[in-house]
């Protein structure tokens, strides 16, 4: 189950001709009642026109939403002023559609950059999309919204509030332009509970930076990253002061299910790798590390290559613009669920089995653990290996 396991949520997914294969297109997730929103967006300083359109409307108030309509084989990034109007002919329509002002529906899209939105194509979708929308639309909606993804990416959470079963799900997509603070991904989550808007945006914006901000694929930043949560209180349970940490606690563990998924079906990945960095003297300091480790294109073929060449590790870490001593730097390499494996102690290489190493890197998950010897500083980030498909997928994205 999807975005329509929480309790007043309906969901649809149709094609409507975006995509020339003829696949599933375009998704509808709508709320029997009004919902609170809250959402965090790209850094890119080129946004789409749906982030642009969303950001204001989340500026200007963050309750009375009833619907998101989403899109994939078009970004509608780079588009100039029709780009803008083109989302308010869609919301204007769907709104129409299903009873509700345009202002109360939200909109994302994801695909090719620079291309006009078929709007045309989205009003003949929508008409179709309405009428599917129901409570076993959560999975066609989650495949709707795919562009280079293999597989849809959906969980669900449940949990109790004050006596009161509460539900949250959500739905993301993501493969490639991926990299923190996100990436070409998009999420998003419902819940059956009632949260005010102020807690509803803090609950999120903790969740994000554990975990959608905490990914990397490619290195790559996007014009169109979107996770959005609606909040409609069928369940008849209020998240308060006191019930907000179990509530976070359930979400953010939803968020990272949907991140590392987006990691695991990364263009032509092969390998989930959580690069671990501690002792460092704070924790932006051990993330920068992480990250910049993350996306070095050497760190990650060599994941691809199943070759243990730990020096490429030290050499991304050592060149990421943090001071550190190198003679205290340690690493290890472990899989789930077993001992780690010294490979570098204290500025010096350890004595260990190649073969035992390898064995570790030839695993579909594992964890490079580093320690600067510094400090308490401690951070992660998951990525991915890069592979021969990465570069057949992005070069020919287009054609």
């Amino acid at each position: 189950m999807s975005v329509t396991a929480p309790q007043g949520f309906r969901a649809a997914g149709v094609a409507c001709g975006i995509k020339n294969s003829g696949a599933l297109d375009l998704a509808l997730v709508a709320s029997a009642r009004p919902c609170t929103a809250a959402g965090v967006f790209t850094t890119n300083q080129i946004k789409a026109a749906p982030v642009r359109y969303d950001q204001v409307l989340l500026a200007r108030r963050r309750a009375g939403f009833r619907a998101v309509v989403i899109n994939s084989g078009n970004a509608n990034a780079c588009t100039g002023p029709k780009g803008l109007s083109d989302v308010y002919s869609v919301t204007e329509l769907a709104g129409f559609l299903l009873g509700f002002p345009p202002d109360t529906i939200l909109v994302m899209s994801t695909g090719v950059i620079g291309v006009p939105l078929p709007v045309d194509k989205i009003r003949a979708g929508l008409m179709r999309a309405v009428p599917a929308l129901s409570e076993e639309g959560g999975e066609a909606a989650a495949r709707a919204i795919m562009t280079t993804d293999t597989r849809p990416k959906m969980g669900v959470r449940r949990l109790t509030l004050h006596g009161v079963p509460v539900t949250i799900g959500g739905m993301a997509k993501g493969a490639g332009m991926i990299h923190p603070h996100m990436a070409t991904m998009l999420a998003l989550i419902t819940t059956d509970a009632e949260i005010d808007p102020d807690h509803l945006e803090a609950l999120l914006r903790a969740a994000v930076d554990a975990s959608f901000h905490r990914i990397s694929v490619d290195g790559d930043q996007s014009t169109n990253d979107t996770v959005m949560i609606l909040a409609n209180g069928a369940s008849g349970a209020r998240v308060d002061e006191r019930s907000m940490p179990l509530f976070q606690e359930a979400l953010t563990d939803l968020c990272i299910e949907l991140a590392k998924a987006i990691v695991q079906d990364g263009e032509g990945a092969t390998k989930l790798v959580e690069i671990r960095v501690r002792g460092a003297r704070t924790p932006e300091e051990a993330r920068w590390i992480a990250r910049h480790i993350a996306r070095s294109p050497l760190v990650k073929t060599a994941f691809y290559g199943e070759d243990p060449n730990w020096g490429r590790i030290l050499a991304a870490a050592g060149s990421a613009g943090v001071t550190f001593d190198s003679d205290a730097v340690s690493l290890w390499i472990q899989r789930e669920n077993e001992p780690p494996l010294l490979l570098f102690d204290r500025g010096s290489p350890a004595f260990y089995f190649e073969e035992e190493a390898r064995r570790i890197f030839q695993a579909p998950s594992f964890r490079v653990l580093i320690d600067l010897g510094l400090g308490e500083g401690e951070n992660w980030v998951w990525t991915c290996d890069l592979s021969h498909d990465y570069v057949s997928i992005n070069g020919s994205y287009r054609t």
